[in-house]
């Protein structure tokens, strides 16, 4: 390996390493209560060597959460403007990528409730939530299908349904090593309950 490899290898490991550290830190603390140095201190690396890489704590968070925020939607945009699915197809895979991407992503659901908590407005400008669900298919197909009850309404049960267990797991499941397991088997489940509310 040459020299230039070597460097690009090294700092391709210490940018990762600065952002796992940031991840667990923005997730433990969040951003506000957050400081560089606790960041630092995580990944086991001197300020320095961060602000080498970042150069603020800011900039680090928008790179992080950009990258969050592109898994999440990355699982749920090409299902639920699908047209070529039906609605209960699309609770079957939202199901199904939604819990695989949290089982490999745990930090993931707590980061992002954290930014909301504290800084709702910037998460808000960054994703367009409310106008995203408006124009998908899956809000068309909910309101055909129960023109009685209002979407948002069963968009929150899905994803409550979905992302408690994560959120609850140090409580509901401190000891358990077969989480995992159980939520596999609630990837079936989270779809049968889903069209369940459709038939009530």
């Amino acid at each position: 390996m040459t020299k230039q490899k070597e460097t690009k290898a090294l700092d391709t490991t210490t940018e990762e390493k600065i952002k796992e550290a940031a991840r667990n830190v923005f997730t433990q603390k969040g951003y506000a209560a957050t400081r560089t140095r606790d960041i630092a201190e995580e990944a086991g690396i001197n300020l320095a060597l961060l602000n080498y890489y970042f150069r603020s704590k800011e900039k680090l968070f928008q790179q992080i959460m950009v990258e969050k925020l592109q898994q999440l939607f990355g699982v749920i945009i090409p299902i639920v403007n699908n047209d070529a699915l039906t609605l209960e197809k699309k609770m079957e895979l939202l199901a199904e990528n939604y819990i695989n991407l949290l089982v490999k992503n745990p930090e993931l659901p707590l980061f992002i409730l954290s930014e909301i908590r504290t800084n709702p407005d910037s998460l808000k400008n960054k994703i367009h939530i409310q106008e995203f669900l408006e124009n998908s298919s899956i809000i068309r197909q909910f309101s055909e299908k129960r023109p009685d009850v209002e979407p948002i309404h069963f968009i929150a049960s899905l994803l409550g349904m979905t992302l408690f267990p994560f959120i609850a797991k140090p409580i509901l499941f401190p000891n358990n090593t077969n989480f995992d397991a159980l939520m596999e088997e609630r990837k079936k489940l989270v779809a049968v309950w889903a069209k369940a509310m459709l038939e009530a």
